[in-house]
């Protein structure tokens, strides 16, 4: 009830208003809001420590996003709350982001995230390397008396290997959340949402997590990889992106541990986290054999 008092009583409307749920998100509690003839969404939610979720930076990438042409604009922001317009259209799902010709579209709009979103960032912004988060997630885990703490060693262990594999990276702005879900297909052109993990990375953790995230086929993954380098595949490129793949599952896993037992959203964590450790396992097993 507090979220949807929060969303209905911000400074921007111009009348009086309903917010209504928009389900799906789970990291923060967001609403549609019909204002004088305009639909809005409504991103409720202070910054989140434990994930390293910053509302500055979320602002910060939401608007260079705008104005790269690749997400919705910002309408208004005040602490805590974020105000979008909205985009009717599509909301992808995995079989959708499989789909004959979809990849295709995604690409490029990847690209633009990379290349053009950091020629309209202002002030400061974050970097999002995935192996110092699942260190920090490790220390969180500990310091919460986690019911996974018996998988930690290996779990940290695992990730000290992949990032000697991953080696030094090539740096551009993430969206670093490229879950099918923040993808909307309007009909004409593709929008990228949700800006909470954004900042400076190297581009094979956005190409891993999309694909481990969507469970693109190998021969998916390496039309990805020369579509978005304009190259051929070698042995090298092919390694260090595995290493990365598997990086992405294992911080989608640790980051549901963490939500375990700080997130207040109505989810199953417990269940998403047995999926993913599922997958990271998999994937990992894959890596070691190649």
């Amino acid at each position: 009830m507090q979220a949807i008092e929060r969303a209905a009583s911000l400074s921007c409307w111009r009348g009086r208003v309903d917010p209504e749920p928009l389900g799906g998100g789970i990291t923060n509690v967001n609403f549609v809001v019909n204002d004088a003839g305009r639909k809005f969404v409504v991103r409720v939610g202070e910054d989140i420590a434990v994930h390293g979720v910053k509302r500055f930076n979320e602002l910060a990438a939401s608007r260079a996003a705008h104005a790269a042409g690749i997400s919705p604009a910002v309408v208004h922001a005040e602490p805590g709350a974020l105000v979008l317009e909205y985009v009717e259209g599509r909301t992808l799902d995995a079989d959708a982001v499989r789909a004959d010709g979809m990849l295709e579209r995604i690409v490029p709009l990847v690209k633009t995230c990379h290349r053009e979103v950091p020629n309209h960032l202002r002030g400061a912004v974050l970097m999002f390397w995935v192996f110092q988060v699942v260190r920090d997630y490790a220390h969180t885990l500990r310091e919460g008396d986690s019911r996974h703490l018996d998988k930690l060693d290996g779990l940290i262990e695992a990730a000290r290997r992949l990032e000697r594999a991953v080696g030094p990276v090539e740096i551009v702005f993430g969206h670093n959340d490229l879950l099918a879900a923040n993808f909307i297909d309007d009909g004409r052109k593709l929008w990228l949402i949700d800006w909470d993990y954004a900042g400076f990375n190297s581009p094979l953790f956005d190409l891993g997590g999309l694909a481990s995230n969507n469970e693109l086929t190998t021969d998916a993954e390496r039309w990805l990889l020369e579509r978005y380098f304009d190259r051929a595949v070698d042995e090298t490129l092919w390694r260090r992106y595995r290493a990365m793949k598997c990086a992405s599952l294992l911080r989608e896993t640790m980051w549901s541990m963490v939500s375990e037992i700080h997130s207040e959203i109505d989810f199953d964590f417990g269940e998403y986290t047995a999926e993913n450790l599922a997958r990271f396992e998999r994937a990992l097993e894959m890596f070691d054999d190649e």
